[in-house]
């Protein structure tokens, strides 16, 4: 017997690369299906909805999301402030590229299905809360180490350069350019008391 847990994650890998390149909204569920290799009709069998759906997807993209900024932002080898840079570089290697599966889930969804979703919402706004903290922890550390020399709040930088950085990927998408994106990184490292010649 195929076990359904397995079958729901098919399900959800499936879907994420259609919904970054067409939203939530317009990804259908037969499309979806086909290309999960699940039959038409099953979906309500391992979701209760397409909301429940995208609320798990979201959940999981989180998951994954956390796990690797882990492993960036904890290699003690080198100093915080290298490890918080290379997490900005990546994030803007990635919405720059053409692959739409390494593109930011909360840039593409946030807009659409925060008035439409309470659940899908609530699975952002915890998401992003956990990455914030994650970012702060590493500024701390950053503060102690001598790397980071800003002398705001570790919660309040993390906030204001996460903020940044979504707004930045938004205009990103409409100016069709790195500009807002390069703008990003200058202003990341200025607010961390950083040069390019300390990365």
């Amino acid at each position: 017997m195929t076990d359904p847990n397995a079958v729901r994650q098919k399900i959800l890998d499936a879907a994420r690369p259609i919904i970054l390149r067409k939203g939530f909204t317009a990804a259908g569920l037969s499309e979806i299906l086909r290309c999960a290799a699940i039959p038409k009709g099953s979906f309500y069998h391992y979701f209760k909805s397409k909301e429940l759906f995208g609320e798990a997807m979201l959940e999981v993209y989180f998951s994954d999301y956390e796990q690797r900024l882990d492993t960036l932002l904890n290699d003690g080898d080198k100093p915080a402030a290298q490890r918080l840079m290379r997490y900005w570089s990546l994030w803007m290697e990635t919405q720059l590229a053409e692959d739409p599966v390494g593109k930011c889930l909360v840039v593409k969804l946030s807009g659409e299905v925060s008035d439409l979703s309470e659940a899908m919402r609530s699975a952002l706004h915890k998401g992003t809360r956990r990455t914030i903290e994650r970012l702060s922890q590493c500024i701390e550390q950053g503060r102690i180490d001598g790397s980071i020399s800003s002398h705001v709040s570790s919660t309040l930088l993390a906030e204001s350069l996460y903020q940044m950085w979504l707004g930045a990927t938004l205009l990103t998408k409409v100016r069709r350019d790195d500009s807002a994106l390069k703008t990003a990184m200058a202003s990341t490292l200025s607010a961390l008391g950083m040069t390019d010649a300390n990365l």
